[in-house]
């Protein structure tokens, strides 16, 4: 059976971020493209469709999300209960003793993957309503760690190191966007936002963005969901 073009896409863009090196502070790299791929593969074959009318992008996978998963913001219960996606999930070659691969197994909570998700259920109900019309896709594939097991984002790598990464990122997205020809493309958060309108100077839809659900934000903290609705709304997107 022929590949889908999402499930292509995915492919190219984990072997061209297999083939970077990255220095410190980062000392652990994980890829769930590879080592879940039997999950995210099913998440774009199940609900990456054409003609969608918002694609939203994240930064990158969370150590509790997208990193046990496969799916972008990936708390376990939304994934597997919700979804319906659960899959065998094998473990990244160098694995950090604090930031074990767990996959559906994992017991501990991703908070920007359960405000988005839960959000998601709550305003939606079914998979079916939301992904009719919406698809959520991270910009950068891997989870970088410090020697600590702390979390490092791709923002702060250096910029020999970004400059590579982020055109890997850039064409997988473009790629994406071509295919799922969505009419708002908008970054999670201000990084993606600034990464989309790097990517697609020539999209000819609306780029924005929504607030990002980290417990890091102080306004996310104070009622993420009515944030997110409201920066749709001034987007023009009715809910």
């Amino acid at each position: 059976m022929p590949l889908s073009r999402p499930v292509q896409i995915s492919r190219k863009l984990a072997d061209s971020v297999d083939s970077q090196t990255f220095g410190l502070p980062v000392t652990h790299v994980y890829n769930p493209l590879r080592y879940a791929r039997l999950s995210h593969e099913k998440y774009l074959r199940s609900y990456a469709h054409r003609g969608i009318e918002v694609l939203l992008v994240g930064m990158n996978p969370g150590p509790w999300g997208m990193a046990q998963t496969g799916v972008p913001f990936g708390e376990i219960s939304a994934v597997r209960d919700w979804m319906g996606i659960s899959a065998t999930t094998e473990r990244p070659s160098q694995e950090h003793p604090k930031r074990p691969i767990q996959g559906f197994a994992c017991e501990r909570s991703e908070v920007s993957g359960r405000r988005l998700w839960g959000w998601v259920q709550d305003r939606f109900g079914e998979p079916e309503a939301f992904f009719s019309r919406f698809f959520v896709h991270n910009y950068c594939p891997l989870v970088f760690m410090e020697e600590s097991g702390r979390n490092f984002t791709p923002d702060k790598l250096p910029k020999t190191e970004q400059a590579p990464l982020f055109a890997t990122c850039d064409v997988a997205l473009v790629a994406l966007v071509a295919h799922l020809e969505p009419r708002y493309v908008l970054g999670v958060g201000a990084f993606a936002e600034r990464q989309i309108k790097a990517a697609l100077p020539r999209y000819s839809g609306t780029i924005g963005r929504i607030l990002h659900p980290s417990p890091a934000s102080p306004a996310a903290n104070r009622g993420w969901a009515e944030a997110a609705e409201l920066d749709l709304k001034r987007l023009g997107i009715a809910l």
